[in-house]
């Protein structure tokens, strides 16, 4: 095919990491926007590396702008399940910020829509195009850890007054929760290293008494337990209110190896010193800022599943699996009980 037209919904911090990536890619241009703000055709042209792009503020006219393949949506959060529906609807394909949607049943007509239409789709889980996770795919299916019984994924990152997106996070409608609007990253990782199916979640919340955390209509830190349904347990801790630099810790325990962040040890390498962990060069995620994330991998390869009509490894029914079993610990935390994943019936 063609040059592929893309279309950005949204121009806030997101868009802000999307739109160079899409710059940088020979094989697609920025075509249209949409957005609420008035901008120049300087505006326009720095976001899209030179291209004289058409601006709307009505994201059905949007829609209808001529030639479009791909929206990309990048809105706040509460916006992206209906967005993601009438884009479906409209026959383009998807790129979609993480949360999915902040609520399950949103998620659920999300699901409907896209199945339905038939359109490609990618979701912004970019942490899985990072070095760190390929090297951690490799230890895994070298089976270097052996059977791995136990996954721990932490995301800590504090979201306050010297964050930009603090004044809207804080609401519930749009932030959802700790682990719906930041944590859900770690949820995912832990999803894609198990590769397993979930049994049953638990799960308990706190909120900080520090004053300045008090504005959040929900708790700002979560720890949840998964339990696989081969026995396998994980956990996974969204933290928002930490005061400390970014950390998004990994440590996966086997029956012949420990991974730890970018250290291991493993009975399967001959000669290891039994008291040293081995230091394994690669670049981690290391920061909260979108401008650090991995961005262009991921629309680099949803470009290329365009052109060639396959799918992206990360598309919607992928991220879904990571969705459900975030609306089941949901689920526990508003109810205070265990929730089995039979529960949350797609």
């Amino acid at each position: 095919m063609g040059e592929i037209k893309v279309g950005v919904v949204g121009l806030g911090w997101a868009a802000s990491g999307h739109l160079p990536a899409f710059a940088a890619n020979p094989n697609c241009v920025v075509d249209a926007l949409c957005s609420s703000k008035d901008l120049s055709a300087e505006e326009i042209c720095a976001m899209t590396g030179g291209h004289e792009a058409t601006l709307y503020h009505d994201y059905d006219e949007f829609l209808q702008h001529p030639g479009l393949d791909v929206v990309d949506i990048c809105s706040p959060h509460p916006i992206h399940a209906p967005q993601a529906i009438k884009g479906a609807q409209a026959g383009k394909h998807l790129m979609i910020e993480k949360p999915l949607a902040v609520t399950w049943e949103d998620l659920l007509a999300m699901k409907q829509a896209i199945e339905a239409a038939g359109v490609l789709s990618t979701v912004y889980f970019e942490l899985r195009f990072i070095p760190h996770f390929q090297l951690i795919e490799s230890v895994l299916g070298m089976g270097l850890l052996g059977d791995v019984h136990f996954f721990e994924i932490d995301y800590y990152h504090g979201i306050g007054p010297w964050y930009g997106q603090f004044e809207w996070n804080i609401k519930k409608e749009m932030g959802g929760s700790s682990l719906i609007t930041a944590g859900v990253h770690a949820l995912d990782a832990i999803m894609a290293f198990a590769n397993r199916e979930v049994d049953e979640v638990s799960a308990y919340s706190v909120k900080s008494s520090a004053e300045w955390a008090q504005p959040y209509e929900y708790d700002t830190t979560s720890v949840a337990i998964l339990k696989f349904a081969d026995g396998a347990v994980g956990k996974i801790t969204s933290s928002i209110d930490c005061r400390q630099p970014y950390v998004f810790n990994i440590h996966l325990v086997g029956s012949a190896g420990t991974l730890w962040n970018d250290e291991m040890w493993s009975t399967q390498i001959d000669g290891l010193r039994p008291d040293e962990w081995v230091k394994t060069p690669t670049a981690q995620a290391e920061s909260g800022d979108v401008l650090d994330h991995p961005y262009p991998p991921q629309i680099d390869d949803f470009m290329d599943c365009i052109a060639t009509g396959r799918d992206s490894k990360i598309n919607f029914a992928e991220a879904f699996k990571t969705h459900r079993v975030m609306f089941a610990i949901e689920k526990a935390l508003a109810e205070g009980r265990p929730v089995k994943l039979s529960e949350m019936e797609a």
